[in-house]
């Protein structure tokens, strides 16, 4: 199972999260055919999701949404809360043109997207939603959260993200409020500059703690209890019903008139949910009844 490793560093405002994804990511990538240089890219956010939601400690659903007019036109990863003892569940989705010249795998991420922006959406289980948007100004998805953080949360912050299509991995620093607690004023960009030495493959094969002794040995290092996080999807045929009401009666009638009944899928994990014509009247009237028993 994949995990997610906090840690701190002692008597500086320094902490961090680091993140290798292989079982959740794998998970996502086999139910759709995509071409590397989007899976690559995805995997990316899916790192960065975890990170995200690690670092703002967010008890609900955090989902990172990258539109653009690009050959690429939709990336999205979102985390949601495991119960109990659950891993954390992660889920992402693309959005392409397959008629479009994709760029090679060097791409930027504009050049993949086109103009666009990130949505950034933090939906806690008890709370106000909240919503975050930044543009697609930095080559890189990194680079574009980074900015995010400096603007809206003021908060410097350093990521580093890879894929290689069979892992993806993320590394996240940050400087927190300074106060008495702080006893090394210089510890910010020290670790940035060991931090800055990972390479990806680094990033990509060491295990999160050889990765951490690798870079801040020298450095007095508190580290957690890692996190697990597992590939999930929130679908259920109890949603898919509830959308299905919100449709409206005529529309749902004029559906199962041509097709006899409502055949949906789910684009995160491909689950198909097909409802007859007795199961559409009765959702019309009361979305969250059972489906009838026909005798």
């Amino acid at each position: 199972m994949d995990h997610i490793q906090r840690f701190l560093f002692d008597d500086t405002n320094v902490r961090g999260e680091l993140t290798v994804l292989h079982e959740s990511y794998k998970d996502v990538l086999v139910r759709h055919n995509y071409p590397d240089v989007v899976s690559r890219q995805l995997g990316e956010l899916l790192a960065a999701v975890a990170l995200l939601t690690a670092t703002v400690k967010l008890d609900g659903v955090l989902s990172l949404e990258i539109r653009g007019n690009g050959p690429v036109s939709l990336l999205m990863a979102e985390s949601n809360p495991g119960t109990g003892e659950e891993a954390q569940r992660l889920r992402a989705i693309a959005r392409f043109d397959e008629h479009a010249a994709l760029p090679d795998d060097k791409a930027t991420l504009p050049e993949l997207m086109g103009d666009g922006h990130i949505v950034i959406t933090l939906d806690p289980s008890d709370g106000q939603r909240y919503q975050g948007i930044v543009a697609l100004e930095a080559e890189t998805l990194a680079g574009c959260l980074e900015a995010y953080f400096e603007r809206s949360e003021q908060l410097p912050t350093r990521l580093w993200l890879a894929s290689n299509g069979e892992r993806a991995g993320g590394l996240l620093v940050q400087k927190l409020p300074d106060d008495a607690s702080n006893l090394d004023p210089d510890a910010w960009n020290r670790i940035n500059m060991l931090a800055e030495t990972l390479s990806n493959d680094e990033l990509l094969t060491l295990a999160p703690k050889e990765t951490l002794f690798r870079l801040f040995h020298e450095e007095t290092a508190r580290v957690f209890e890692p996190a697990p996080l597992a590939f999930g999807c929130t679908c259920s045929r109890e949603r898919f019903a509830q959308a299905l009401h919100r449709i409206g009666a005529q529309e749902l009638h004029e559906i199962v008139s041509e097709q006899g009944e409502i055949d949906t899928q789910c684009h995160f994990c491909n689950t198909r949910y097909v409802f007859s014509a007795a199961e559409v009247e009765a959702l019309i009237d009361t979305p969250d009844a059972p489906s009838p028993t026909l005798h």
